[in-house]
């Protein structure tokens, strides 16, 4: 008799997992709540899809047990995962920081390819049905995948279904909170920068202490900011957040100055022929909305004279630029949020199969589990190879041999 195999999420892990064990010859039913598949695979890296990285480490990776994902990389690391996509016709393009992006550069050749191969093998797929429990699959499949994803992107359909099946069969969940996402702030003078993107060096401060630093794309916006240097600090802020802690950030928007540099810049233009004024000084630094905003939180006219402009003000202005520290209230929430951190406890789960300790044929893959990765292609990376160890484990149970590729 014929195995058979459901899978719970037509995402990454799951149209991967569905690929590799119906080219073993096991039937595969994959079960996605949207009419469509890989709506997450069609909005990543800008539409781009930055589908893994050439460099893999367990350091790339947060949660209870980071290390939980070495034996999945190791396995399944960039150059296999590569190989793999090439025996379907997909060819990477990488870059000089180890991004990974389809040659095509554009996601929907990927969510397309997946789909049409897995189509192609004889995978069945049960579009816009919602699975709310798993008995009556195991009830007619020899094992279930659940690679539902986490609560990230719920406006394409992201969800807390793999922590309420998890919890039916005794898992305990790590609490979840957003990752990759936008910061809010309370601050009123932050909201008046709303739309000026600069390229600044920001720090994240965990009950004032400095956690660590990101120089890149700070965006201004209505409720906060954004930017791949948000991005990149929100993990642990989100993490902080959720433990009640007091989180702030402090931002260098002239990482090319020291203090005493920017103090005797802004003297020496203020004593040129010219005369501007100190809104005027600024601005020839800065973009007009931060020069303002500046001013705004110093409470000093941008009118101000540069007889006015001494050598005090100038070092104090200085400081600000360099060292302008804002609260952090809250993130931008799961709707907003590329990823989850928080899941599915691994220690539940066998990092060498991704089978559930709890429940035999049952396996969780992808961001379901209290994985989470940096920005730049190591959430999709672990996606892929967690959903490959699964399938592996699934063929071998069958006792039918791996189709190697």
């Amino acid at each position: 008799m014929q195995k058979r195999v459901a899978i719970v999420g037509a995402g990454a892990s799951g149209l991967l997992c569905a690929i590799v064990c119906a080219q073993a010859g096991i039937a595969v039913d994959i079960y996605e709540q949207n009419a469509k598949p890989a709506k997450k695979i069609l909005v990543s890296g800008n539409g781009r899809c930055n589908i893994s990285n050439t460099n893999l480490s367990v350091e790339d990776y947060f949660g209870e047990d980071p290390a939980f994902v070495a034996y999945a990389l190791e396995q399944f690391g960039f150059e296999k995962f590569q190989k793999f996509m090439a025996s379907l016709g997909l060819i990477l393009n990488t870059l000089e920081d180890g991004r990974a992006y389809p040659l095509s550069n554009e996601a929907k050749s990927v969510a397309a390819l997946l789909q049409s191969t897995a189509q192609t093998l004889g995978v069945s797929f049960h579009l816009g049905e919602k699975i709310t429990n798993l008995q009556a699959l195991f009830d007619s499949h020899n094992a279930v995948v659940v690679a539902t994803g986490s609560q990230a992107a719920q406006h394409l359909g992201g969800n807390n279904d793999a922590a309420h099946f998890a919890k039916m069969y005794g898992h305990t969940i790590v609490p979840t909170y957003p990752s990759l996402v936008q910061l809010e702030l309370p601050s009123k003078i932050a909201h008046t920068m709303s739309g000026t993107k600069i390229v600044a060096e920001v720090s994240l401060l965990v009950n004032g202490q400095k956690e660590s630093m990101q120089k890149g794309d700070v965006l201004f916006t209505n409720y906060g900011v954004s930017g791949f240097a948000i991005l990149d600090l929100s993990q642990a802020a989100s993490k902080a957040l959720l433990e009640y802690s007091a989180v702030d950030i402090s931002l260098n928007l002239l990482p090319d100055f020291t203090p005493q540099k920017l103090a005797n810049h802004i003297i020496k233009v203020a004593n040129s022929a010219t005369k501007p004024t100190l809104l005027n000084i600024l601005v020839g630094m800065l973009p007009l909305k931060i020069a303002q905003a500046i001013l705004s939180e110093l409470a000093l006219s941008p009118t101000l004279s540069a007889e006015q402009i001494h050598t005090k003000l100038a070092k104090k202005i200085a400081n600000l630029i360099l060292h302008w520290k804002f609260e952090v209230s809250d993130t931008h929430g799961f709707r907003h949020a590329e990823v989850s951190g928080g899941g599915i406890n691994t220690a539940e789960i066998d990092a060498q199969t991704m089978m559930s300790q709890k429940c035999k044929n049952l396996y969780f893959c992808g961001e379901a589990l209290d994985i989470v990765g940096k920005r730049g292609g190591y959430n999709f990376a672990f996606a892929w190879a967690s959903a490959y160890l699964a399938a592996k484990s699934i063929i071998n149970y069958a006792k039918i041999p791996l189709y190697e590729f």
